[in-house]
């Protein structure tokens, strides 16, 4: 396989979010390409299963889908040196007041390989408690939070009635192994 080499690279658009790389490949072979990269930084998924097996989700406005989606406590890597890990933890008591003894890596998988830079980390939390309220803000202020039995998750992964791909993939990923742990 040929490895496109990287002729020119421009920053197209920075934002506080994402910024648009811009860049001017050639396969060697004298013709060259222009490929768009979204970069953003990298993300946490926290499938919380508390001691009755049930999966904590949250409902939040998303802006790019213009409704509300339930899904797992979720979060960006936007503290310099922060490792996944320790994202996930403090993710996890931001946005659902939700302190775990525990966390263990279920997966990592490229979000949209073919436009952008994120990578999302999922991990499974357990060992779970209350922590004091976060306040929150923005999107973020109307959190609602709904704990689900595994099983009924499983099947709203299945219908399409959860829909968000770092949601789907703890889901199923959870799921396996709670199957494999009986």
């Amino acid at each position: 396989m040929i490895i496109p080499e990287v002729l020119e690279s421009e920053l197209a658009y920075e934002g506080r979010i994402t910024s648009i790389r811009r860049d001017k490949l050639t396969r060697g072979d004298g013709k060259t390409f222009i490929r768009e990269t979204a970069v953003v930084n990298d993300a946490v998924g926290i499938v919380a299963l508390d001691d009755k097996d049930r999966i904590l989700l949250i409902r939040q406005y998303r802006h790019p889908m213009g409704r509300p989606v339930w899904e797992i406590p979720a979060g960006k890597m936007d503290k310099e040196g922060e490792p996944p890990e320790k994202t996930a933890l403090r993710e996890l008591r931001e946005e659902a007041d939700i302190a775990a003894e525990n966390v263990e890596l279920l997966t990592m998988f490229l979000n949209s390989a073919g436009w952008t830079t994120e990578k999302t980390y999922i991990y499974l939390a357990e060992g779970l408690r209350d922590v004091p309220e976060f306040e929150r803000e923005n999107e973020e202020a109307d959190i609602e939070k709904k704990w689900v039995p595994l099983p009924e998750a499983f099947e709203k992964v299945k219908t399409g009635e959860l829909d968000d791909a770092k949601t789907v993939i703890g889901i199923l990923l959870a799921r396996e192994c709670r199957n494999n742990n009986n």
